[in-house]
């Protein structure tokens, strides 16, 4: 069970050099808003594959960007930012760079995330899969419920890597197959091998997307409907074409299904600009509990209830990974507390402290955290700098 003891920023947000070490215990960052408390999550979440929490524009994190705040004048404008971490395990330590440098992308022509690993670069983020799970929740994530599926299939897919390290890579090659696809059928480019070829790699690889998700949400069921304590149970499916079809099929016959209507739909999906077919299609569908008046889907619940089934799905996903070899996954939580009862913020200690793995948390309010004193790390941060509020903990800027 790998843990962070070593996070190191620069020109990070508004962050313009900072090393944080820990040790495997929950940390706490308790600050102003504004502070620099979420950054601090951002730059871990790049230990994963994808954008990050934010999902933000690589040029737009670097220190003294347009629109992020920071504590002093940029001594070094126009250059890019960096995050390294120390993962520890056991006697085991593994090193994680990443960052984002302008003079890359002028030369290959798109702003990429650069990666090493133990010192060694590395082409290919969905290796990042392999070393550490990592979830989170922030108040950004508040609408999953209420806007478009594509939010909520990213969240299945974070869960989804925690148990299979290769969802990542069958992800991104679906994703570039599809859009080379739409590339020549936009362009009028008909070739029948060609599509076939590439037609035949997406019904391969959309299969094994969608039978990994219907794996997870399976076992995410069970886990929900075993779970004790305050939290709701949560109820979740999936929704689509493809996720239907393997209701009822073996995969090998869905993965036929799948090229027969992709070749069928060609000239649709020329004009639509998009596969009408496929797990770019799902969606993950959550609902509350199973009481008298059945299954409440969730856009319709409070905010409140919408956020709980979040921290509770999060939560059963963290027990299932934790009775894995490779343990329980890092936990973000960004300002989740304030939005919890005496009842369930004392019931999530309770669960991150028993899973064993190390947490994240942001607030504002350090006393809402007192159930942790003796348990965790505090440390206050202040306009992007940060002192410890004990003596584990150690911060410098």
């Amino acid at each position: 069970m790998p843990t962070v003891t070593r996070l190191t920023l620069t020109r990070f947000r508004n962050y313009r050099s900072a090393r944080l070490e820990v040790d495997a215990r929950p940390v706490v960052l308790c600050g102003a808003n504004g502070a620099g408390k979420t950054n601090l999550l951002e730059a871990l979440s790049f230990l994963s594959p994808g954008r990050g929490l934010r999902r933000t524009r690589l040029p737009e994190i670097a220190f003294g960007a347009s629109g992020t705040p920071q504590p002093e004048p940029d001594p070094e404008p126009g250059t890019g930012w960096a995050v390294a971490a120390t993962l520890t395990e056991g006697s085991g330590i593994t090193t994680i760079g990443t960052g984002w440098d302008p003079t890359v992308g002028e030369k290959s022509g798109r702003d990429r995330r650069l990666l090493r690993i133990d010192g060694q670069p590395v082409r290919n983020q969905t290796v990042l899969a392999e070393h550490l799970s990592l979830l989170w929740l922030t108040p950004q994530m508040d609408r999953l419920f209420v806007e478009g599926s594509g939010g909520r299939r990213r969240f299945l897919d974070r869960l989804v890597f925690g148990f299979d390290a290769g969802h990542a890579g069958r992800l991104a090659r679906h994703d570039h197959t599809l859009r080379e696809r739409t590339r020549l059928l936009r362009e009028g480019i008909r070739d029948p091998s060609w599509l076939t070829a590439l037609e035949d790699q997406l019904a391969t690889t959309g299969v094994a997307v969608a039978a990994a998700r219907r794996d997870v949400v399976r076992r995410l069921n069970r886990a929900c409907a075993a779970a004790v304590g305050p939290f709701p149970r949560a109820q979740l499916a999936l929704s689509g074409t493809v996720d239907a079809w393997l209701d009822d099929r073996p995969a090998l016959l869905v993965e036929d299904a799948v090229r027969r209507r992709l070749r069928e739909q060609r000239a649709a999906d020329a004009e639509s600009g998009s596969a009408a077919v496929g797990p770019h299609r799902s969606d993950f569908v959550v609902g509350l509990g199973s009481g008298p008046g059945g299954v409440v889907p969730a856009d319709r619940c409070s905010t409140g209830e919408q956020k709980a089934l979040l921290l509770s799905i999060i939560l059963a996903n963290a027990r299932l990974l934790a009775d894995l070899p490779a343990g329980p996954p890092l936990l973000l939580l960004d300002e989740v507390v304030a939005h919890l009862d005496a009842d369930r913020r004392r019931a999530l200690f309770r669960e991150i402290l028993a899973l064993g793995g190390q947490a994240w948390l942001t607030g504002t309010d350090a006393p809402l955290f007192a159930p942790l004193k003796d348990e965790a790390q505090f440390v206050s941060i202040e306009a992007g700098r940060a002192s410890t509020m004990d003596s584990t903990a150690r911060f410098e800027v």
